[in-house]
């Protein structure tokens, strides 16, 4: 075990806070969502998302291979990463079970739970107040079992 030790140890060092990965999920626009088909198969898509301090929400259509996917193993991991040269590198992975909320597709019934997702989500992507529907989305709910966060930023104090 000695062998991990170091890499082990800088990637403590290198992991997130709780406030600067909430600080950094809330900023980010673009998150990447990875789900299993029946065969074992991965896809990975790109999705924009919410970050609320406990779950990630997004926006899905739900005539997509990831809908139907996560119908049969809600099994989920999402990605939310960024940086170009290596000490730039920084993001978070997020992984459990997906959870289906509100009506599919979303026409805009009334749904408590919904409230504060769609508010963060049409602010930030929309500039509106509140979360326009199309028919064609329905929101999803990752509330993570496990969360591996690392900016790479932070060697250069190390």
């Amino acid at each position: 075990m000695a062998i991990n030790e170091p890499t082990q140890r800088r990637g403590r060092r290198i992991m997130m806070t709780d406030t600067e990965r909430d600080a950094y999920l809330t900023g980010q626009r673009v998150c990447r969502v990875a789900t299993v088909s029946a065969d074992g198969a991965p896809h990975v898509g790109a999705l924009w998302f919410v970050w609320d301090g406990a779950s990630v929400w997004l926006y899905s259509i739900t005539r997509s291979r990831r809908w139907a996917q996560l119908g049969k193993d809600p099994r989920l991991a999402v990605v939310v990463d960024d940086g170009v040269e290596y000490g730039e590198l920084r993001g978070v992975e997020l992984s459990g079970a997906a959870e289906f909320v509100g009506e599919a597709p979303r026409t805009g019934e009334p749904c408590p739970e919904l409230t504060s997702p769609e508010g963060l989500f049409a602010r930030k992507y929309f500039g509106l107040a509140e979360m326009p529907h199309d028919g064609r989305h329905a929101w999803l709910r990752l509330t993570p079992d496990a969360i591996a966060s690392w900016d790479f930023r932070k060697l250069a104090d190390l």
